[in-house]
């Protein structure tokens, strides 16, 4: 096993600076989740740590050794792709396998390996079936077994579980989550899902336009985010912001103020925080989401557990949990206070 340590990476296309001086330290052991929004360059950042997209300037490092000029095959990683990659032709034993023959690992030891992974993925008894015969879930499981025969310092993971459905990607996201329990191997793991980011990392790295926005734990992302941009990303459903004027307090401030959908608690209009029309209710079951907008204009969403008993136009009023308000600069976006 082995950490890694990213100091002030660059990378370029022609004149083209996508990625600006990344410092980043992880630690050996752990489950850091690069999150962002498309083209933010968290799937470049992982590219570049496997060895598939070169550094423009800066240094990766692996353990104890700059891998910048280090072949993929040689850098101690495993890469689990969006798509499955699997070959049609072999079985899933062959898929799982073919990796260490190439190397010319010995057949015992191979056996060995595929068997040991396909018993932490519980996919022993697919060993024999074509990748045809599988279902996405366990299409992705022999992918993850490919990975996990090598016995990587690193794996790396390229958002594995976007072509699986809802109930396949929470199932598989448990899979994944027991196996960094079991093996205790250094997993990188890239994701626009911000659920996925919060119900895996240890750590969570949020990317924008290139650049780090925050780094830190998911609870720490949740509860102090940096900026007006990671507030509204970490979290579902996102933050909502109110401007000075959609204030019903009399508190003077010049920043905009961020308040959770579940941090808003119907009141009195006296001890209001925020009014806003009725627009639109989602019941969902476990709670609801009640949509309005303020007299000013500004849209935003409360979580209850109970939906509230108006009608669809009608002003409601609520107050803040204590202590859950966050303000931001309004030029710069940067949290000032909470």
């Amino acid at each position: 096993m082995a950490g890694v340590t990213i100091n002030s990476v660059r990378k370029s296309y022609t004149d083209v600076e996508v990625m600006h001086g990344i410092d980043l330290q992880i630690n050996d052991g752990e489950f850091v989740v690069f999150v962002g929004p498309s083209g933010c360059g968290k799937s470049t950042l992982l590219r570049m740590i496997a060895g598939l997209e070169e550094v423009t300037s800066g240094t990766v490092s692996i353990g104890e050794q700059v891998v910048n000029h280090v072949a993929p095959s040689k850098r101690g990683v495993a890469m689990v792709f969006q798509t499955y990659a699997l070959y049609p032709h072999m079985s899933v034993y062959k898929n799982m396998g073919f990796g260490l023959k190439q190397q010319k690992t010995p057949k015992a030891e191979i056996d060995e390996r595929v068997r040991a992974a396909a018993e932490i993925l519980q996919i022993t008894d697919y060993l024999d079936r074509s990748p045809k015969n599988l279902s996405g879930g366990q299409r992705q499981r022999v992918a993850i077994g490919r990975a996990i025969v090598r016995d990587p310092e690193v794996f790396l993971f390229d958002e594995p579980l976007s072509n699986l459905d809802a109930s396949l990607r929470v199932q598989t996201r448990l899979e994944i989550a027991r196996l960094h329990e079991r093996l205790g191997t250094t997993m990188i793991y890239v994701t626009h899902d911000q659920v996925e980011a919060m119900t895996l990392a240890d750590k969570i790295v949020v990317l924008r336009a290139g650049v780090i926005e925050q780094v830190g734990s998911p609870i720490e992302l949740y509860t102090n985010p940096a900026n007006q941009f990671v507030a509204s990303f970490i979290g579902s459903p996102k933050m909502n912001f109110f401007t000075p004027d959609d204030l019903l307090t009399n508190v003077p401030t010049v920043h905009i103020t961020g308040i959770r959908p579940e941090h808003l608690i119907l009141s009195a209009e006296d001890k209001a925080v925020v009014s806003g029309k009725l627009e639109l209710i989602e019941q969902l079951g476990e709670y609801a989401l009640a949509y309005l907008i303020s007299d000013t204009g500004t849209e935003f969403t409360v979580k209850m557990e109970v939906p509230p008993s108006t009608s669809i136009g009608e002003m409601l009023y609520f107050s803040a949990k204590p202590k859950t308000t966050h303000h931001f600069d309004t030029e710069t976006s940067v949290r000032v206070l909470s």
